[in-house]
């Protein structure tokens, strides 16, 4: 059966990877995607949008799918704004989960972090735990929470923390609980796929499951 896929974050890391998938899928035959910058990608499944993301609930009407791919995030580095950071990592995944609601579309994956806690004295983890909790409000009948640890791979931008944090995590791999082994975005991405046409146990997935998953045929 032809599926129609939303993906929101098709430039990064993971959602490239993603898209990857998505375009080699027979059973996927619409990707739609929105976003402010172009994957420059030219394909006959491609439907991109762009748009400013902080206005996507101006977009319902061309927001309708079988399955939401979310992979929006930022960081501290990049975004040290905090309310800009708020508008990004919350604003969006819970927009797009309303969105979702909104349309009958069943099933919801986003792009969360280890750490993710509604009452956590962190800024950051905090802001993480508040989108996954109004994320699952919307009662999306097949709602996954993705929670990864260090996401490997490489970035365009210059981000020097955490390059050296990627350093040490490889390094001392061997030392590292399998919840907080550093994942490459490959293996996210992978796991998503898994998902959007397979269900899980959990509504949030932990970094070792996604470890798991990523291995299973989709």
């Amino acid at each position: 059966m032809s599926k129609t896929a939303i993906l929101l974050g098709a430039t990064g890391l993971t959602g490239s990877y993603l898209l990857e998938r998505l375009l080699k899928d027979p059973d996927c035959s619409n990707i739609i995607i929105f976003g402010r910058s172009s994957v420059n990608v030219s394909d006959p499944k491609i439907e991109e949008h762009l748009i400013d993301m902080f206005e996507l609930e101006q977009h319902g009407e061309t927001f309708k799918g079988d399955v939401v791919f979310c992979c929006i995030g930022t960081t501290k580095a990049k975004t040290p704004d905090t309310e800009t950071y708020r508008k990004i990592d919350y604003g969006i995944p819970v927009t797009a989960a309303k969105l979702s609601k909104k349309n009958g579309i069943e099933r919801f994956i986003v792009v969360s972090a280890l750490g993710a806690d509604v009452d956590s004295r962190i800024f950051y983890n905090k802001v993480k735990g508040e989108m996954e909790r109004d994320v699952l409000q919307q009662n999306i009948s097949n709602t996954y929470i993705l929670q990864p640890s260090l996401i490997g791979g490489e970035r365009e931008e210059k981000r020097t923390g955490e390059r050296i944090a990627k350093f040490f995590a490889g390094l001392f791999d061997f030392l590292i609980p399998k919840k907080y082994k550093m994942i490459h975005p490959n293996n996210i991405a992978n796991a998503m796929h898994y998902l959007a046409k397979n269900n899980f146990a959990e509504k949030r997935v932990s970094s070792a499951d996604l470890r798991d998953l990523a291995k299973k045929p989709s």
